[in-house]
Order: structure tokens, then sequence, then C-alpha cells
């Protein structure tokens, strides 16, 4: 599975948890209180709640067991003492709280330490790194069960069929969500043409064809816009949609990601763009061989041998194989942070968010990159939006780190 968020971490140890002491004692059922540690000392743990900050009073009859990110449950959980809790662990805390809910004795205390959740975290980045794609859906054939998916790198693109294993999960995010602890269940009927993927599987030998056993879609857009005014407080930038010359409010949240792409190296990209050298908006043709890209085993570009994680929060970015047309995300990863107050009234900005139809006027942006005009530019002199959709990739421009929707 992609690499759960902390809150799913937390919900999957709750849930375990509860299952063993409602089996242990079905009658008397104590509160399960799950919380992030703030602080420690020899008589209390504070931890943030839900509900605010709860104090958990310990005594000699307390115990404290460890439980592993890797098997969240009871059956799997091990003797640990106080000295094993500090500052930003997780916990969840056994025990009867007060009337006011401020405080709770605290009978047991369940851990899953902040180390053990990064050595997870990075053990299924890794995973995904090495065994996963992403890219956009072209193809959806009912009949076999499969998809296309075209992945993208800085020198172009590949076309690759993904057929889901029996046992294959699916999720798919909410509507205005970016978080993938919001992700609903979902199954292949559900995936469009149109949709940005993450599968994590198995390649075959010429990378063309990948079998997936977890999948992860969503319907998402980009739009590019020139910089009306910049609201500090709100977080929020209104910009004139390029392709509609409509208002749409920007909003940029704790999770979005805002860059500034280096003035050199976008110049360069939307020349190898013009050139037909470079990523290319889904569905359009690249150049024949020889002009541009160059097939498989002479040197360049090796043909839907893309490897994709989940970048901001997930594994790393997408690579072809032997480190050929480079690793977009980890480039990104690479810009300026910016904020929105580094924004000038003028500027032209591209972002990407969730498609959402309801709210065409008003998008919460899952990344931001300003630093865009050479390749805004260059898709209007090659005529880039005119006649073919509403300024998304199909509209003509397509920035590479933008384009490959990065699942937080």
């Amino acid at each position: 599975m992609i690499r759960n968020t902390i809150a799913t971490t937390v919900f999957i140890l709750v849930s375990s948890i509860l299952y063993g002491v409602a089996a242990q004692s079905p009658t008397v059922k104590a509160t399960l209180l799950p919380g992030e540690v703030t602080s420690v000392a020899d008589n209390k743990i504070v931890i943030t709640a839900a509900n605010g900050s709860v104090e958990a009073t310990l005594n000699e009859k307390t115990e404290y067991k460890r439980v592993s990110p890797d098997k969240p449950s009871l059956g799997t959980a091990t003797a640990a003492a106080l000295t094993d809790i500090g500052v930003g662990d997780k916990v969840v805390v056994s025990g009867f709280p007060a009337a006011d809910g401020k405080s709770i004795p605290a009978r047991t205390v369940y851990l899953m330490s902040k180390a053990d959740i990064s050595k997870k975290h990075a053990k299924e980045a890794e995973e995904w790194r090495v065994r996963g794609i992403k890219g956009k859906v072209t193809a959806v054939n009912a009949q076999t069960n499969q998809f296309t998916v075209e992945v993208s790198t800085l020198t172009g693109t590949s076309n690759v069929i993904v057929t889901p294993k029996a046992e294959a999960k699916f999720k798919r995010y909410a509507p205005d969500s970016v978080k993938y602890d919001e992700a609903v269940d979902s199954s292949l009927p559900e995936i469009k043409t149109g949709d940005m993927i993450r599968a994590l599987g198995d390649k075959s030998s010429d990378g063309l064809a990948f079998s997936a056993q977890e999948v992860v879609s969503g319907a998402f857009q980009t739009v590019a816009g020139t910089v009306k005014s910049i609201d500090a407080e709100k977080n929020e930038v209104v910009i004139k949609n390029l392709a509609t010359n409509k208002d749409v409010t920007v909003i940029v949240g704790d999770t979005s990601v805002v860059k500034k792409y280096p003035a050199e190296m976008a110049e360069r990209f939307a020349s190898m763009q013009m050139a037909g050298n470079g990523p290319r908006p889904a569905g359009q043709p690249g150049p024949p061989q020889g002009q541009g890209t160059r097939p498989a085993g002479q040197g360049g570009q090796n043909p839907g041998q893309g490897r994709q994680g989940f970048g901001g929060g997930g594994p790393g970015g997408m690579r072809m194989a032997g480190g050929a047309g480079g690793n977009v995300d980890d480039m990104l990863d690479r810009f300026p942070d910016i904020k929105v107050t580094d924004l000038k009234v003028g500027d032209m900005i591209a972002l990407s968010s969730t498609k959402n139809a309801g709210a065409v006027d008003r998008v919460k942006a899952i990344k931001l990159l300003a630093g865009v005009e050479p390749f805004l530019r260059m898709a209007q002199a090659s005529g880039g939006g005119r006649g073919r959709g509403q300024g998304g990739v199909e509209a003509g421009f397509s920035i590479p780190g933008l384009d490959g929707i990065g699942f937080p």
C-alpha cells in the first residue's frame, strides 16, 4: 500500500487494540485515547488528541506495550517501559477519562514510536520507488480489465499496459482532497481515461507491461494563470486563467508543494519541448525517430521503464531505467521553496489540483510552480490551448514536475 499517513497508522493501531480489548473484556470497556506525545514526565504523559491536550496520569500499575507499525495488533505487542516513550511518538492510552476529558488515568499505554514509523515509511518508500509507476490513464479496456498509462520523464513519454492482479487493491481520492487517509476504497471500473494513477507491482522485462497489486487513482487538472491578487492572511492567490480568461482563487494549504523553477532550467526545458525533445501533453504524438527522443537501446530513453513512487510524504520520483530520462520529482524537490508572499501581481504560475466540477472558480493547489513563463510562452507561441480543452495538459502546456501529480 502507499505509504500510510500517521493518521492511518494510528487508526490501524486503535482498531487492533479495540478488537483485542473487546475480546479480553466484553463487559467492562476502557476508553482508548489516541494521540501524539508532547511531553513526558515520571507521573504523566501529555498527548495531543482529537479534542485537544490530555494528561495521561501514570502509576505503578500502568503497563506499557510497544506495537510495531508493520504488525499493529495486540498479539504482536511487546513489553515496553516509560523510558521508551518520547516526544513525537504515537500512543493509545487505555483508561477511564475524567468527566472534563482533560485527564485519563492510564491503565495501559500502547506505543508506536516515531523512529519505528519512520523506518516503516522508508521501507515503503523504497518499495514504491523500485516497483512503482505513475502516469496518466489514456485508455481503459473493460473487456480485458486493463488500462494504459502514459508515463512521462524529462525526455519523453511511453505507454505501459497495466493489468491488475486478482487480489489487487484499489483506492481513490475523495473530491477536493489530496490526503491519502481520506481516500476511499475503489475498484477497477472507477478508473477513467484522464485519471492520474500510481501503481505498485511488477514490470515486464521490456517495461511495456505492468502487473499491479495496488492502484491509487484520482481525477486532477492543471491550470495556468497570471496573478491578480494575493491574500497572505488566507494563503490564497487569485489568478486569471490563461485558457478561460476567468478568475480562479487558488488555496495554498499545509500540504501544498510550492516551488519556483530556476530561470535557466525553465528556459532550457522549454526549449527542449519546442524542439520535440521534452515531455509532451498527454495524447500528443512525439517526433519521428531521430528527432527528439530516441528508440530503446540507442543510449536514450528506454520506453516503459519508468520508476515511480509517492512523493510529498511517499516514495521518490519517476526515473527511467539506468537513470536515463531524469527524475522529475527528485528534481522538483531540489527547487527553492517559496511562500504565497513571494509571489507578485503579474507573475505567471501553474498549478495542479483535484478536478472538481462543482468549484471551477476555487481550487486547492497540490503543486504550485512559479517561474514557468518560458513553458507558457512556448505553449502560446505554438498555438497550445486553442480548441483543445480548458487549460490543462490537454490544452497544450506541459511542465516537468507539474503534469505528474504527486499524491501526498
